[in-house]
């Protein structure tokens, strides 16, 4: 059983940035696959970033590539999103997610579906 809680979320100008933060709890945490997702109102939650249980492998959403660094540090349970130059289609609540299955495919890791476990989400406002 891993419990997410997300940080990090506020407000701030087009180009600023912000750093989120997930805490978990549990054991296995070091070996769960985990992810940044993202909704904003009247749209479905959309993909981020996702980072392997070593922190060796990671995949960002095109919109995100060269802006947002995802890392995680499995000493202290916690997993990060950097996010610079910020824009105002970046205003959403940013979810943090986890998954044990350390073997399945980062394609298949754009899919909500693939994570079993969620934080309650962060507010993140950019406002132009």
């Amino acid at each position: 059983q891993v419990q997410l809680v997300e940080s990090g979320g506020g407000q701030v100008q087009a180009g600023g940035s912000l750093r989120l933060s997930c805490a978990a709890s549990g054991r296995t945490f070091s070996r769960y696959v985990m992810g940044w997702f993202r909704q904003a109102p009247g749209k479905e939650r959309e993909f981020v970033a996702v980072i392997s249980w070593d922190g060796h492998t990671t995949f960002y959403e095109d919109s995100v590539k060269g802006r947002f660094t995802i890392s995680r540090d499995n000493a202290k349970n916690m997993m990060y999103l950097q996010m610079n130059s910020l824009k105002p289609e970046d205003t959403a609540v940013y979810y943090c997610a986890a998954d044990p299955d350390e073997y399945m495919g980062f394609s298949s890791r754009i899919k909500p579906i693939s994570y079993e476990y969620w934080g309650q989400g962060t507010q993140v406002t950019v406002s132009s």
